[in-house]
């Protein structure tokens, strides 16, 4: 198989424990990313938009649906009056937390066929394409979220 085959159909494969991992959170695939994008820090909608790949009525869309089930909250913005943060509620911590563990648990299932050697070489060369392409940290690592970031 070419790299672009298997890049294209590990997105897929991906994607679907996203879903997987939703379904079993009552969540959609996009409401699980934006919990998980929120794990660290509030973020502001531009900032979120951003990240997430999603146009301003898309995200607004998004966030409006996580907010009724109680999972986000919206919050002034200290340094901008006009803009407002969008950040995890004490639910939608928690949740977020069970939604990413069950996630990596998932993906690291689909790895069990790789040693520890090819575990190591396969994440250094994603990380390689991750960074040069400047890619969103949409789901952190463990060690990218610091503990005293989180704000709920």
């Amino acid at each position: 198989m070419g790299i672009v085959a298997a890049l294209v159909r590990s997105s897929f494969l991906v994607n679907s424990v996203y879903a997987e991992s939703g379904r079993e959170h009552g969540l959609t695939s996009q409401q699980g990313q934006l919990l998980c994008v929120l794990m660290p820090r509030p973020y502001g909608m531009g900032e979120l938009g951003a990240m997430l790949g999603l146009a301003k009525s898309s995200l607004t869309g998004l966030v409006d649906r996580t907010e009724r089930n109680g999972l986000v909250r919206r919050e002034a913005d200290a340094r901008d009056t006009r803009s407002v943060r969008v950040a995890l509620t004490a639910q939608g911590a928690s949740l977020a937390r069970e939604f990413y563990d069950g996630t990596c648990r998932r993906v690291e299932g689909l790895l069990t066929g790789l040693g520890p050697a090819e575990r190591d070489v396969l994440a250094g060369l994603l990380a390689r394409v991750v960074l040069d392409n400047e890619v969103p940290v949409v789901f952190a690592a463990q060690e990218e979220q610091a503990p005293g970031d989180r704000e709920s």
